[in-house]
């Protein structure tokens, strides 16, 4: 079992995972949000390449349309 925190709440895994299979398990688009892996902003062309790994932080930015 592995123990992340996603914006400040621990989060348990029960195998490491791509940042993008991880953001497809909390169900969020990676076109539209900006992700923070232990304080190193992660390009969107290689989601699928960075591993989330046991004890790992991250911060997902939902972008937000308006005006």
């Amino acid at each position: 079992m592995l123990h992340v925190t996603v914006n400040g709440e621990c989060h348990k895994l029960a195998a490491p995972l791509s940042i993008k299979a991880l953001l497809g398990h909390f169900g969020l688009d990676g076109r539209k949000i900006a992700v923070e892996h232990n304080l190193e902003i992660v390009p969107r062309s290689i989601y699928d390449k960075v591993v989330v790994k046991d004890g790992d932080r991250l911060e997902i930015v939902h972008f937000v349309g308006g005006g």
